[in-house]
């Protein structure tokens, strides 16, 4: 069996800049190039992901060039949540800004952070995204947009550095890797921060996660997802 993404709306919710380059930007240029119209939203500004010892002035700015930068890249439709990093929470004020950029996009697949990932704010990005793909549908949560006619099918994305996640499938991104790198590449101040001793060397995280996904699938490179199994959200493809 081979998935193909062909007339899907595929939109990454992905909680800072850069996320969606780590995790899924292959998957979303496959899908691209078989006929999806892809999209990423951004949960968080990136305002404090600043590399050690350096000064920039407006660092929210700064990201979000980077951001619209590595988004040309890949021609996909960038929407900003405009949260602050560290206040992201799920509340029913965010749900509903939530469900309203999904119902501006229209989704079919949403991919987001798994609720195993190690930062505070990909577990509060995987929460509100779930939430929001099934209220998205329901006419009883009144945003400014119509209700969805059914909910997105979701899928969770590997957390950084594959830890603590079990993939139940890839996709091959063997042909998209140099597009990961390109809009990686687009996070200079996110990649200045490689000998940070709170971070780490992004691009080579980047390949070394997607080679090896990609070997244990039997692949050059892929990436890893689970789908929502929860009752109403399993979809057949």
């Amino acid at each position: 069996m081979r998935l193909r993404f062909d007339d899907e709306r595929t939109l990454a919710v992905m909680a800072h800049p850069d996320d969606a380059e780590l995790l899924c930007a292959g998957t979303l240029a496959r899908a691209q190039a078989e006929g999806a119209q892809v999209g990423i939203c951004v949960m968080c500004n990136g305002d404090k992901g600043l590399p050690a010892g350096q000064h920039i002035e407006n660092p929210a700015a700064a990201r979000r060039l980077e951001m619209v930068e590595a988004a040309k890249c890949l021609k996909a439709q960038l929407l900003w949540f405009d949260c602050a990093d560290g206040n992201l929470f799920d509340t029913l004020e965010n749900r509903r800004k939530l469900i309203e950029i999904y119902r501006q996009f229209s989704p079919t697949l949403v991919i987001a952070h798994d609720l195993c990932d190690y930062h505070p704010d990909h577990r509060a990005a995987s929460v509100l995204a779930e939430a929001a793909t099934w209220f998205c549908a329901s006419k009883g949560h009144v945003t400014q947009s119509p209700a969805l006619v059914s909910p997105p099918a979701l899928w969770f994305a590997d957390t950084l550095n594959m830890s603590g996640f079990e993939p139940q499938f890839f996709v091959d991104v063997s042909g998209q890797i140099e597009v990961k790198k390109q809009m990686l590449g687009c996070h200079r101040s996110q990649l200045q921060r490689g000998k940070d001793g709170d971070f780490a060397p992004l691009m080579d995280l980047m390949l070394r996660q997607a080679t090896t996904r990609g070997a244990q699938s039997g692949v050059v490179a892929a990436e890893a997802f689970r789908t929502h199994q929860a009752f109403k959200r399993t979809r057949a493809w």
